[in-house]
């Protein structure tokens, strides 16, 4: 199932690059819709791809827009994959607790760590010697509820700020600890809708990355150039 999904992965992300084809079914006022929605970029020769532009034929501006937030929130949570997975190919290990675990700078390896799990008597150090993929399976169940938890109260106020407060801003949250938005001319600004543009360019290809390397890891030799 793993290596159907990133093939499938991996044929929708190259899809992006075909040439457009016009749907009958699409009318005028769609078109005009789906081609002046904000992410279309001259990759795709300032058209939206086939397989965008067959998901969104029947879409109205609400559609438009929850395909934005997921392809923006998608892309965010895989720009910090991607950095995740380089992080543990590497063997770089962040500070953890300041104490003796196999998942710290400072204290390397060490013959007391610290248990991510005491039913399943997992260490932190065994997680930072694992592959990325094997270290899923590692992280116990009451571990994935809490993942799971914290992602369900994310979207949750995401829901709430981009639907509930009615934001017209794909992707705009109300979190800005930089200050971003608060530059001169706000949203509209040059400057801030480069940066926006910037932030969906990357966040896609660091899907097609993380596509392309958890391929790899499932099949060998699936990506055939450098990787992590």
């Amino acid at each position: 199932m793993m290596k159907i999904a990133a093939l499938a992965t991996l044929l929708a992300s190259a899809s992006a690059f075909a040439p457009v084809a016009q749907s009958p079914r699409t009318s005028v006022a769609q078109n005009a819709l789906i081609e002046e929605a904000f992410g279309i970029s001259v990759e795709t020769g300032n058209k939206c791809p086939p397989l965008g532009r067959w998901i969104l034929e029947d879409a109205n501006e609400n559609g438009i827009k929850w395909w934005q937030n997921a392809e923006i929130k998608n892309g965010r949570v895989a720009m910090v994959a991607t950095i995740g997975y380089m992080v543990q190919k590497f063997g770089v290990h962040m500070p953890l607790y300041l104490g003796p675990s196999g998942s710290n700078a400072f204290h390397p390896e060490s013959s007391k760590d610290w248990l991510l799990s005491s039913t399943s008597g997992v260490t932190f150090s065994d997680i930072s010697h694992a592959a990325p993929l094997d270290t899923i399976g590692m992280v116990p169940a009451a571990g994935w509820v809490q993942i799971l938890f914290a992602a369900g109260l994310f979207e949750f106020a995401g829901y709430k700020r981009q639907w509930t407060d009615n934001n017209p801003i794909p992707g705009n949250y109300g979190y800005d600890p930089l200050g971003f938005t608060k530059r001169e001319g706000g949203w509209d600004s040059k400057e801030l809708t480069k940066l926006r543009m910037m932030e969906i360019k990357n966040g896609r290809v660091a899907m097609m990355a993380m596509a392309g390397w958890l391929s790899n890891e499932s099949i060998p030799g699936a990506l055939p150039v450098w990787h992590p």
